[in-house]
């Protein structure tokens, strides 16, 4: 039936349909001017992870998200690169000074924060959240090799 109609309607196309044009919202920008810096430091990776006060990201980087791989993720070089790229997203948030709290026995510790320095954000304070066991766990049993 619906064939029948449309053959006698002289066989005309579907009305055209007029799509919804999607508006999108403009990102904004955050503006923080003081913020807290994460830095993890293991054995194996660095992870720069930069907040505001109340703890909400403003930018993150590891070396490995750089495109280290292996054991040279674990480097001081690849710390310093991590935390200047990491450094120069917050910029544009307008971040002008840090507190920065250092966790973990890696080697790219200072690194760092030294880059963070360089990267033209005020470092106020460090400080060293390495979780120290009081002899809570049992360690592992001697290697034999």
């Amino acid at each position: 039936m619906a064939k029948a109609a449309a053959s006698a309607a002289g066989g005309a196309a579907a009305p055209e349909k007029k799509g919804k044009t999607k508006k999108f919202k403009k990102k904004e920008r955050k503006h923080v001017p003081h913020g807290l810096v994460h830095v993890q430091a293991s054995f194996n990776n660095t992870i720069v992870t930069i907040t505001d006060q109340a703890g909400n990201v403003i930018s993150w980087k590891s070396s490995g998200s750089l495109g280290f791989r292996g054991s040279r993720k674990g480097t001081p070089f690849a710390a310093q690169q991590a935390a200047m790229n990491a450094a120069n997203m917050a910029r544009e948030h307008g971040l002008r000074s840090v507190d920065v709290k250092v966790s973990g026995p890696g080697s790219g510790r200072e690194s760092a924060i030294r880059a963070l320095a360089a990267a033209g954000i005020e470092v106020r304070s460090i400080k060293d959240s390495t979780p120290i066991p009081h002899n809570g766990c049992r360690p592992p049993k001697r290697r034999r090799v």
